[in-house]
């Protein structure tokens, strides 16, 4: 017997077991349990003695009666056979194509299983090309001359799907004489539900369901690890009963009774994971930081030129309590393209320094980084020039570290930052080194957490002083799905910034069809010029850098092509940035200041490039996607995406959200080569239609589903969230966190509950908890 931790070579033996570890990293016979299947079929059920019906998919027992070998009229080498098969009570014509090939098989007098949909040929019913298993005489001596268990042989003659699915249930007996011969049950064939699974060139859907099968047939009862009481307050079968009807069902409702216990277990998996992890962090200490009247965080709001909006407000308060608390406080801040996320950031920030601790703001790119070292010191003004003379009383300095810098400057930064003359520091990965230490770190900032990992963020919390804990903020402008936010990012509370700042327009979007309308594009570039006319600037975005890079992408900015779709078929090539720059400053931009920003160029080059185009020294931006997030130019009115189709939903959103930000009008043009009838393309006209990004982050969802959300990894792994949808069963995930959340406060490390804790390993494995903990 066997129980689901058992290795599958005990059971299937070593060939089987390696195929299945080769091919899907199945180990245990647990893994192989939770491989599901992919849908469910019954093409193979008895006709029995009605008469078929066009159009029916067929599966019965015949004789040949007749059989003609012809030669196609169209190809005078190719051969089929012309079968006539009768059950006895019915005749059916058959088509076999490969006539020559088959004629050794298929004869006048033996009988056979034989599988197809059933057609019309000249007003009579055939089926053309059907599958069939040849059975030998034997398997008729029966005085009813239709047993329900036959013989099949040594060797399984036939071809097709019934041919596979009598390999994968035939039995193997020994014979009085000596040898073996393979017994079929014909009742496998009446099967309503045939599971068909996820296979390959390598592994049939067959070979594995006659492996699991086989796992099933010596599978000790599972135990449940869930509580009866949940089971019933819930509707849910057994643990051991989903496992087996899920690979065995007899009708499609016990098909979904499994699924939704099996469904409500991976939710339940990744919400005890989740609420584990919460529970560690509450038992962290942080240093409190309460608010102050006579400090920099006041002078800073004394001085701003503009009124906070109410959510602003609302989350600053939220904010502000939570810094004051002992314990660490983990939020995320999540917000619409321009709903002013670094004011709300900063202020919080300002709060932790007037309490005598640092904050670290963590930035994706060096261009990032500077953009935001270079918009904090021109927001606090006089306020960040701590250190210098005629300084207010209350200023702090603001420091910036990337990995490029020069040892000096590098050198610097470091000593400002661990005598703690450094009260923000902003930098990207070069944060993270070793040799960085802080004086007394309180809070840490990441901006666009989807691009760094947990253990990347911890592993700057863990620069705290006396093993206190700083506390966390985490920002993202990708708006975030309800489902998304209680799993991926379920460690965390969320905050939500709604509305947009006073003055600000929403953008108006445009899909051009390139091919179709090459004079729209053309418009797209006299826009352009008409608004540096005006005085001001535009953003023209390509997918690639170009130069040597072929078709692929920069390594320094590896996330450049992230969240785009995979291509259609035949897809037009696309743009690249350093080409275009050159053709449009020799041509349709001829007249304006153009410049280049890409990952690859060297940072002291991309600083004084960005520097430049905010300071409107250069009126057209060709970029790469360096600037899809935290670059901040409210001049800009104008943004063309070229190759627009190339990019995801969320990834558009974010890069039109850079113009616009300031009192004018924002216009983004999406230009793509393929046809208006392509899906990418009405994916571009969804984009177009409305600015509500939490309305097209449900769109990317839908249209990526969990494959792309819970990491591209995962995409050929056997042991991911198979079942569980984050678009589509929200109240199954809620129902899993209240429940994990409730067992977690009471047995914090689930010994208590071996089965659950054993459950978390056994649904998630490495590649999925990998990826949760670096969301």
């Amino acid at each position: 017997m066997a129980n689901l931790s058992t290795p599958l070579d005990r059971v299937l033996g070593a060939p089987a077991a390696k195929l299945l570890a080769d091919t899907h990293q199945l180990a245990t016979a647990g893994d192989l349990l939770r491989y599901y299947p992919r849908r469910y079929q019954n093409p193979f059920q008895l006709l029995g003695d009605k008469r078929p019906v066009l159009g029916e998919h067929v599966t019965f027992v015949a004789s040949i009666a007749k059989v003609d070998l012809r030669t196609s009229q169209k190809n005078r080498k190719s051969t089929f056979l012309r079968v006539t098969l009768t059950d006895g009570a019915n005749s059916i014509g058959a088509t076999f194509f490969n006539g020559h090939k088959l004629k050794h098989v298929i004869k006048a007098g033996r009988r056979g299983l034989f599988s197809g949909v059933v057609g019309d040929y000249r007003g009579a019913l055939q089926l053309t090309h059907p599958g069939y298993l040849m059975l030998p005489d034997a398997a008729f001596d029966d005085e009813d001359g239709s047993p329900s268990v036959i013989p099949v042989g040594r060797r399984i003659s036939g071809s097709g799907d019934i041919a596979d699915l009598a390999r994968a249930v035939g039995t193997t007996v020994a014979e009085d004489g000596g040898g073996s011969d393979t017994v079929l049950d014909l009742s496998e064939f009446d099967r309503s539900q045939l599971p068909i699974y996820p296979a390959g060139k390598e592994l049939q859907s067959w070979t594995i369901w006659r492996c699991v099968r086989q796992v099933l047939d010596v599978l000790d009862p599972v135990e449940d690890p869930m509580p009866p009481q949940i089971l019933a307050e819930y509707g849910l079968c057994s643990l051991d009963h989903a496992l087996r009807v899920i690979h065995l069902p007899e009708d499609e409702h016990e098909i979904e009774t499994a699924r939704a216990r099996l469904r409500f277990d991976e939710a339940v998996s990744l919400q005890l994971l989740l609420a584990q992890r919460r529970r560690e962090d509450a038992g962290r200490s942080a240093p409190p930081c309460t608010s102050t009247d006579g400090g920099v965080g006041a002078a800073f709001d004394a001085q701003l030129p503009f009124e906070l909006t109410a959510g602003q407000r609302a989350v600053g308060v939220q904010l502000g309590d939570e810094l004051a608390q002992g314990r660490p406080m983990n939020r995320l801040l999540q917000g619409e393209v321009g709903s002013g996320k670094t004011i709300v950031a900063l202020r919080a920030m300002l709060q932790v320094v007037d309490a005598g601790h640092q904050c670290a703001l963590l930035a994706p790119t060096e261009v990032l980084a500077t953009q935001h070292a270079r918009s904090l010191r021109a927001m606090l003004g006089p306020l960040a020039t701590a250190g210098e003379l005629g300084s207010p009383d209350h200023a702090t300095r603001i420091t910036l570290l990337t990995g490029s810098m020069s040892t000096a400057a590098k050198r610097a930064a470091l000593l400002q930052i661990a005598d703690g003359d450094a009260g923000i520091v902003v930098g990207t990965h070069a944060l993270l080194q070793d040799n960085v230490s802080f004086f007394d770190l309180g809070l840490v900032v990441v901006d666009e957490q989807h691009r760094f990992g947990v253990e990347q963020r911890d592993a700057l919390r863990g620069k705290g002083r006396d093993e206190v804990t700083p506390h966390l903020l985490v920002m993202t402008a990708t708006p975030i799905p309800r489902t998304i936010a209680m799993t991926v990012f379920g460690d965390l509370e969320v905050s939500t910034l709604s509305e947009l700042p006073r003055g600000r327009s929403p953008i108006v979007s445009s899909v051009v069809p390139g091919r179709e309308k090459p004079a729209w594009i053309a418009r797209a570039w006299a826009r352009i010029n008409e608004e540096v006319a005006a005085g001001r600037q535009a953003y023209v975005v390509c997918s690639r850098i170009g130069g040597d890079d072929g078709a692929g992408q920069d390594e320094t900015d590896e996330d450049e092509a992230a969240g785009a779709p995979e291509p259609e078929s035949k897809a037009p090539p696309t743009h690249a940035a350093v080409d275009v720059f050159e053709r449009l400053g020799a041509g349709a931009l001829a007249g304006v200041r153009t410049g280049l920003l890409h990952g690859r160029l060297p940072a002291d080059e991309k600083d004084a490039v960005m520097a430049a185009f905010s300071a409107g020294e250069i009126d057209v931006l060709v970029c790469t996607t360096v600037v899809e997030v935290g670059v901040d130019v409210p001049n800009a009115t104008v943004m063309v995406v070229v190759d627009a189709d190339r990019f995801g939903v969320s990834q558009l959103h974010q890069l039109r959200g850079r113009v616009g930000r300031g009192g004018h009008q924002g216009l983004c043009i999406l230009i793509s080569e393929l046809s208006p009838g392509a899906q990418a393309f009405a994916r571009l006209n969804a984009v177009a239609a409305t600015n509500d990004g939490f309305a097209l982050a449900e769109l990317d969802l839908a249209q990526r589903r969990e494959g792309d959300v819970l990491g591209a990894a995962q995409s050929g792994s056997a042991k991911t969230l198979r079942l569980l949808s984050l678009l589509d069963h929200a109240e199954i995930i809620e129902r899993a966190r209240a429940f994990a959340t409730e067992v977690v406060d009471a047995d914090p490390d689930l010994t208590g509950h071996p089965g659950l804790a054993e459950m978390v390993g056994s649904v998630l494995d490495e590649e999925t908890t990998e990826f949760l903990e670096k969301s």
